[in-house]
């Protein structure tokens, strides 16, 4: 089993920035990647950013690319995403998943970019 926990997001407006965490626990060894995914309202949630175990590796949305970077720290088990450049459509829950044989999902955060 494996749990994350996301906490940072809030109200920010257009051009502002956030830093989302995402504190994963349990069995970690299991995890291969680590991703940020969205969901704003009325639309299916969709991938943000992805990062492999070792950070090697990334992979972004077309929308985020240049504006949001994902990285990791292992020696506290967390994930950052940080986001700049914020627009009123990133405006959504964003959930942050560990990436195992099954996904694992955190309960969401909400991020509001609204003047």
């Amino acid at each position: 089993q494996v749990q994350v926990v996301e906490s940072g997001g809030g109200l920010v407006q257009p051009g502002g920035s956030l830093r989302l965490s995402c504190a994963a626990s349990g069995s970690i060894f299991s995890i291969y990647a680590m991703g940020w995914y969205r969901q704003a309202p009325g639309k299916q949630r969709e991938l943000v950013a992805t990062i492999t175990s070792a950070g090697d590796s990334t992979n972004y949305a077309d929308s985020v690319k240049g504006r949001f970077t994902i990285s990791r720290d292992n020696a506290k088990n967390t994930v950052y995403l940080q986001m700049n450049s914020l627009k009123p459509e990133d405006t959504a829950v964003y959930y942050c998943s560990a990436i195992a044989t099954i996904v694992y999902w955190g309960q969401g955060t909400q991020v509001t970019v609204s003047s």
